[in-house]
């Protein structure tokens, strides 16, 4: 049984890159002792920066530009939540290939995740593995999400700040993702902004969030770091101790761990077996899952 004493938790308190990619892979594969060593962390308050929007709007584009000045002064963990084979359960993108130039950097900590099946983009996993790096001794926590679209709305039960990436393109579509970003945005980006249309499109949600909650709208061109200086002077300037949606934010996260708790004698691999060994011509899925129902 471990305790706070543990060698693994000592290590992890003292910001050790090999010690604290130990314990992610110990909780990340709910290995032996890993709900002991996550009931003795030391969760501290480090902000949660939680970065989404639809595929292809640059977002580990703009996480790597923002880590590239931020860790100048600060040390900064990145988790980049990648999708699921539903095959073998591993991460299919693995954003860290976009970071290389952090690779060497003795100030960043990087670790791609697995949604494990999460429409949202987030698993409790994810969750653990947060608060493993509150643990540590980072001063920002960035988690990048893996731009599915309007579902991705799991983020804001994380994040103490959640960053909309968008593209002037977007513009045609912005109706119908409209509810759902407004639901979970704190900032809106309009990256690619030296493309066409940038400016009318920035307006365009600017008019959108006036009167609501006047959410402030930057324009950035990420792999020339153009308006990241505005962006970290923001994310500086925004008090997220005093964050109202904290009760919220541990109430989401409470759920997702209670969730996955209640589910975890049911495996994906578990269910293609059953299924598997019941297909046939007459096999119905509601029948099959009523089992699950009431065990």
């Amino acid at each position: 049984m471990l305790d706070k004493d543990n060698p693994m938790i000592r290590e992890l308190k003292g910001g050790d890159f090999k010690s604290l990619a130990r314990v992610l892979t110990w909780v990340e594969n709910d290995l032996e002792g890993a709900e002991e060593i996550l009931k003795n962390l030391k969760i501290k308050e480090t902000p949660v920066i939680g970065v989404t929007g639809p595929p292809g709007a640059g977002k580990s584009t703009l996480v790597n530009a923002l880590i590239d000045e931020l860790s100048k002064a600060f040390k900064i963990a990145v988790l980049a939540i990648d999708p699921t084979s539903p095959f073998n359960m591993g991460s299919l993108l693995g954003d860290r290939i976009r970071m290389t130039s952090q690779f060497n950097n003795q100030r960043v900590f990087i670790r791609s995740v697995a949604t494990r099946g999460s429409l949202g983009g987030l698993s409790a996993k994810t969750i653990e593995m947060c608060d493993v790096l509150k643990a540590s001794d980072f001063d920002f926590i960035f988690v990048e999400t893996v731009g599915v679209g309007q579902s991705e709305i799991e983020i804001a039960g994380l994040a103490d700040l959640t960053i909309v990436v968008l593209v002037p393109e977007a513009g045609d579509d912005i109706q119908s993702i409209k509810s759902g970003l407004m639901e979970i945005a704190d900032v809106f980006v309009v990256n690619k902004a030296d493309r066409e249309g940038a400016d009318a499109f920035a307006n365009h949600l600017k008019k959108m969030t006036y009167g609501q909650r006047s959410l402030p709208v930057i324009q950035t061109v990420a792999h020339q770091a153009k308006g990241i200086d505005d962006l970290i002077a923001l994310i500086q300037s925004t008090n997220l101790k005093a964050n109202p949606k904290k009760v919220y934010l541990l109430a989401e996260k409470a759920w997702r761990l209670i969730q996955n708790f209640r589910m975890q004698d049911i495996g994906k691999e578990k269910l293609q077996k059953e299924i598997s060994e019941a297909l046939n011509s007459s096999f119905n899925l509601y029948q099959f899952i009523e089992k699950f129902k009431h065990s």
